[in-house]
């Protein structure tokens, strides 16, 4: 079976790696992509070395699936026109900005009979499978107390718009740690605590920065920093790590350390250069092997509203600067 994949736009600068990806598998091809923004979408087509549809119907009655990178705020809209075809979905993270919106892309799926999964492709990572590994053997025992980051650099554009994104380094980075963590140990956040500041780092009117403080179900306390600390002569993008500490030892994970650091003096610049496997290229195979194989999605609908309902409730921990317990 080689399954037929489309876009349904190209906002999410991931699209162009997973559009690499769908290129270099034989099971699948790329039909075409549909984007809002007719420029962008033109120009992505002629990257991707395929075919730019001016109507999301026309896209949406050849093919089998949908890759959705659309600002945060349209995930729901395209989720539903998608299922609407009968086409299963990858919608990048987070899954939507409000409970409201998750819950009817999940049931929109769910009554369409078609498979929504979430793009959380750090759980493709080599280092991020050995840890989940080991701690499925307990290696180090019950886990007590999780310290992660997930640093990045200001990406701008919507990114900052909170109505597009549904607000900004907190919503963006949140997520993957906490899916890491629910993926790793098979517990739920029962409380978040959190503070988060705006134009901070940046120049910018949405959160840049924060702290969470959280609880697990049994007691695990959880801390992490998602803020966009990273400058623009960072060498790369930024970081997602973990300390987990356990009764019996500890793991500390560093999911993108797999690189050599280049310090080049004819271009004035230091970059680093990975040697690791493709964490995006893992997903995408993942999500086409769903499908030939007709198996539930790796990563759900309901992991994707668990990790944004952690994001939200820290919005409104900051907010009222107390505690809040999740159901």
């Amino acid at each position: 079976m080689v399954v037929k994949v489309g876009f349904l736009s190209l906002a999410h600068m991931h699209a162009y790696s997973y559009g690499r990806a769908l290129n270099n598998l034989a099971n699948c091809t790329l039909v075409g992509i549909y984007d809002p923004n007719k420029e962008r979408g033109i120009k992505g087509a002629q990257e991707m070395n395929t075919r730019f549809f001016g109507d999301p119907a026309e896209l949406l009655t050849q093919v089998d699936a949908v890759i959705i990178c659309s600002e945060n705020n349209r995930h729901r809209e395209f989720t539903e026109l998608a299922a609407k075809y009968g086409c299963h979905v990858l919608c990048e993270k987070p899954i939507a900005t409000t409970m409201e919106d998750a819950e009817a892309m999940i049931d929109a799926c769910r009554e369409a009979k078609v498979k929504l999964q979430i793009a959380f492709p750090v759980r493709f990572a080599t280092p991020v499978m050995r840890v989940k590994e080991m701690l499925h053997r307990g290696a180090i025992g019950d886990v007590v107390a999780i310290t992660g980051t997930n640093h990045g650099q200001m990406p701008g554009g919507w990114f900052v718009d909170p109505v597009l994104a549904g607000g900004g380094a907190v919503m963006d980075h949140t997520v993957h740690v906490v899916d890491l963590i629910r993926w790793f140990l098979g517990q739920e956040f029962v409380s978040v605590y959190a503070e988060a500041g705006c134009g901070m780092l940046w120049d910018v009117d949405i959160d840049d920065c924060g702290m969470l403080s959280m609880e697990l179900e049994g007691g695990t306390i959880v801390t992490q920093d998602p803020s966009w600390s990273r400058p623009r002569t960072n060498p790369t993008w930024g970081d997602v790590t973990l300390h987990i500490v356990g009764a019996k030892g500890v793991i500390d994970l560093d999911a993108y350390a797999q690189n050599f650091v280049v310090y080049d003096d004819a271009q004035n610049k230091v970059s680093e250069r990975s040697f690791a496997e493709d964490m995006d290229l893992g997903l995408i195979t993942d999500f086409i092997t769903m499908i030939t194989d007709d198996r539930e999605p790796s990563i759900t609908g309901l992991d994707g509203l668990k990790a944004m309902e952690v994001a939200l409730a820290a919005y409104e921990s900051a907010r009222i600067n107390k505690p809040i317990a999740l159901n």
